[in-house]
């Protein structure tokens, strides 16, 4: 496994220059007059500022140096400074935020990570938990439920499911608020006294033993949670399921029936090992994804994360912005599916990668 996972981190640069080549692609459609002004904070005025923005930039060399210039940088021959450069962190300035593309991932990635990793505990404790159950009692009462439950879940649109919880839980009962925290607490969390140690407030709120600020963040999760939840639940129970079945129809699970060992001992060391090998695959894939930033779901609760970052940039047609948040999609894609690839021999040793 050690060589195998060696292997795979000697091949993600590859992969993911790969992913910056179709981003700088992407930037190319656009003329060197068009991306002089994503370059700068205002937009230039005189085509003597236009020229002398790609000049500076290089936007009128050859595209292999672009890349180049556009990856680790060009040197200013005025100033002599390093100015660009992907690789240094600088992927341009966000006229949505008003300040550096970098940053503005840095200070939404947090809010976004909390929504996720709040998102997966009942999206892969329910959705396996009840996959298991539907499988085990095939064609009975809670399979037949489950069956409904996972086609309704699917077939609701994102957005519907999130505009009748606002209306019911906000609207009506006014027990859960979009946003990420209510006025009162939002305004605590930036007084000194309050340490901001990961921006994300449910952990910060106990690290500083604040519990009134931790319920309160909890309450304002609870709906983008419930409106992930169900779309994934739907999925991942039917990956399950599916998965469970088929190995239930296994030569070596009637051999093991055969050999007297009990029904409990089947299930779960020889039939769920095995069948949560695809599952472990849409779990990766379904945590990539929301740490990258459901779009709708953040835009409809106004939660700031880095979905509702790239509404609003594709709004206002920032394209830089969109860039990087294309590219940090990426980038957290590759690093998931590694992880994914390594967890397939912890949960069945029998695989051998290397």
């Amino acid at each position: 496994m050690t060589a195998y996972i060696i292997r795979r981190l000697l091949y993600m640069p590859i992969i993911l220059f790969g992913v910056t080549l179709l981003i700088f692609c992407m930037l190319q459609i656009l003329g060197p007059v068009e991306r002089s002004a994503l370059y700068v904070r205002d937009v230039p005025k005189t085509d003597s500022q236009v020229e002398a923005i790609i000049k500076r930039y290089g936007l009128d060399d050859p595209v292999p140096l672009q890349y180049w210039h556009w990856m680790v940088g060009r040197e200013d021959q005025a100033t002599g400074e390093i100015i660009g450069g992907v690789l240094r962190g600088d992927l341009g300035f966000s006229r949505t935020g008003r300040e550096p593309v970098t940053d503005m991932l840095k200070r939404r990635f947090p809010a976004t990570l909390e929504l996720a990793l709040w998102s997966m505990i009942p999206i892969i404790a329910g959705g396996i938990w009840m996959g298991i159950k539907a499988a085990l009692n095939h064609n009975k009462l809670i399979d037949q439920a489950s069956r409904v439950f996972a086609t309704l879940g699917w077939s609701v649109p994102t957005f519907v499911l999130a505009l009748i919880l606002l209306l019911v839980f906000y609207a009506r009962l006014d027990w859960f608020q979009p946003g990420r925290l209510s006025t009162q607490f939002g305004l605590e969390v930036t007084r000194p006294g309050f340490t901001v140690y990961t921006n994300m407030m449910t952990v910060d709120a106990l690290l500083n033993r604040r519990f009134d600020i931790f319920v309160d963040a909890i309450r304002h999760l609870v709906l983008p949670v419930i409106t992930l939840a169900v779309v994934q639940w739907a999925l991942l129970l039917r990956v399950t399921r599916s998965s469970m079945l088929e190995e239930m129809r296994q030569d070596y699970v009637r051999t093991a029936r055969s050999k007297g060992l009990r029904e409990r001992t089947i299930v779960n060391r020889h039939i769920r090992r095995n069948a949560l090998i695809p599952v472990v695959t849409i779990a990766g894939a379904t945590l990539a994804g929301l740490m990258n930033g459901v779009v709708v779901t953040e835009v409809i609760f106004n939660y700031p994360g880095l979905g509702k970052m790239a509404a609003d940039a594709a709004v206002q047609l920032d394209v830089l912005t969109m860039l990087g948040f294309a590219l940090f999609n990426g980038v957290m894609f590759v690093v998931a599916y590694l992880v994914v690839d390594v967890l397939y021999v912890v949960i069945d040793p029998r695989i051998r990668l290397s």
